[in-house]
């Protein structure tokens, strides 16, 4: 499954893309992480279909994740389900907000953002989206 990971800051995206690995749990396909920079590429890749899930950095610059969580959920026909990994755990409202399948907070809980997008792995494979934002659990 093809997994976006969209943040201005490399080492952000680095350490989402090895928390996801391979395989996030042993119960979902294979995880093949792009990594986006910028707003237009990662709108350009939704475009054009195929993405399965997206992660998205609520801190990035200088279009930040929530509000391309919305405008994504706005615009593109079968969004793909969305992690936004948000600043702090008190911008949660801002993440329901954006419309956002699933949140975690900075710094970046390894295991909990692999079970969460594990979670929105097996969401699209079952061909739906989820009943809201869900805050991950450390």
């Amino acid at each position: 499954m093809k997994v976006v990971v969209y943040s201005h800051d490399a080492g952000t995206r680095e350490r989402v893309r090895l928390a996801i690995g391979r395989r996030p749990a042993a119960d979902v396909p294979e995880a093949e992480a792009i990594d986006v920079a910028t707003e237009p590429m990662l709108f350009r890749l939704l475009d054009r279909g195929g993405v399965d899930v997206l992660v998205l950095d609520g801190e990035a610059q200088p279009a930040g994740g929530m509000g391309v969580c919305r405008q994504a959920k706005d615009e593109i026909h079968d969004c793909p389900p969305v992690l936004l990994i948000i600043g702090r755990p008190d911008d949660g409202w801002l993440a329901t907000w954006s419309r956002a399948d699933a949140v975690i907070s900075h710094p970046i809980d390894p295991v909990a953002l692999a079970r969460a997008v594990a979670g929105l792995m097996r969401q699209r494979a079952a061909g739906g989206q989820g009943p809201g934002t869900q805050v991950a659990k450390a």
